[in-house]
């Protein structure tokens, strides 16, 4: 680092202190604007953006619809995080946290409201009885793994991604400091994977689509610009399968493209109220008829 930092005795919020996110970074809760929430016409309406955590619910609900469920049709309506829409009155109703995904299930009464991507995933699990093991050694170590993701991808994300993505300098320690942690988990997936079809063994479930979007991401080079080359990602050979492996699924590829905003145009589904969408409202699609 250029310089030492000392903390003062009492912090103080200087909205000025830069990086990707100043904007809209804060040190408090509550909603900023009054807006309503759009409702569509689907039993589960979901608020959203196609960040790793917001991908693991589209998937999620993708995979519900390939596998029959008709009942998990949705509606994704895009919160864009950059412009403060997760601030609303609407948003923080859903979510106190203002954090997407968040999922309404209008298909009960009242309405119930869901927050937090892995409550979401075992929400929408145990509600269809699908991609969650029903015997219990099956269904520790697919809720043992879903945790894992909860606990390590904040070490990946707002640890590892903000300093060697995102903040507004390059410093070495923070960089090397959740390297190496990163690296370890990459290492622990690695190993398990070497023994094991998917997370929680044999069974596709709940603990692959929450851990793909993440370390997946990265392997795949999607995530962070260099970071698959930085973090030798090549080299964890048995995550490399497992992420090929759950890429090419037809439910992954439609409901990793929801909510998107980047990237080529093709794979940006700004929302998503039919399953005709994913033919007809890509963004190269609509900029062809516009």
């Amino acid at each position: 680092m250029t310089e030492s930092y000392t903390p003062p005795r009492v912090w103080t919020w200087d909205k000025a202190n830069g990086g990707a996110f100043a904007t809209i970074n804060r040190p408090i809760a509550g909603p900023t604007h009054d807006r309503d929430l759009p409702v569509g016409k689907h039993p589960l309406q979901l608020y959203s953006l196609a960040t790793p955590n917001g991908q693991k619910v589209t998937i999620m609900l993708e995979e519900l619809l390939a596998a029959g469920h008709s009942g998990a049709e949705y509606d994704a309506w895009l919160i864009r995080i950059g412009d403060g829409d997760q601030f609303s009155s609407g948003f923080v109703s859903v979510n106190p946290n203002s954090k997407i995904p968040a999922l309404m299930d209008r298909s009960v009464s009242p309405p119930q409201r869901v927050f937090e991507s892995g409550a979401i995933l075992l929400y929408l699990a145990e509600k269809f009885g699908a991609f969650l093991p029903t015997d219990p050694a099956g269904r520790a170590a697919a809720l043992s793994w879903l945790f894992w993701q909860m606990g390590s991808a904040p070490l990946l994300g707002g640890g590892f991604g903000h300093f060697f993505a995102y903040a507004p300098e390059k410093y070495e320690y923070p960089i090397n400091r959740y390297t190496m942690e990163v690296k370890r988990q990459f290492d622990v997936l690695d190993r398990h994977l070497a023994d094991n079809e998917y997370m929680a063994g044999d069974e596709y479930t709940i603990a692959d689509m929450a851990i793909w979007p993440w370390y997946g991401g990265v392997v795949l080079d999607r995530t962070y610009e260099g970071a698959a080359e930085f973090l030798d990602g090549a080299s964890y050979k048995h995550v490399n399968r497992w992420a090929r492996q759950i890429d090419s699924r037809p439910a992954v590829k439609r409901g990793r493209i929801v909510n998107k905003t980047s990237g080529p145009l093709e794979e940006q589904l700004h929302e998503r109220h039919d399953a005709g969408d994913f033919d007809t409202k890509t963004q190269d699609k609509l900029e062809q008829t516009a």
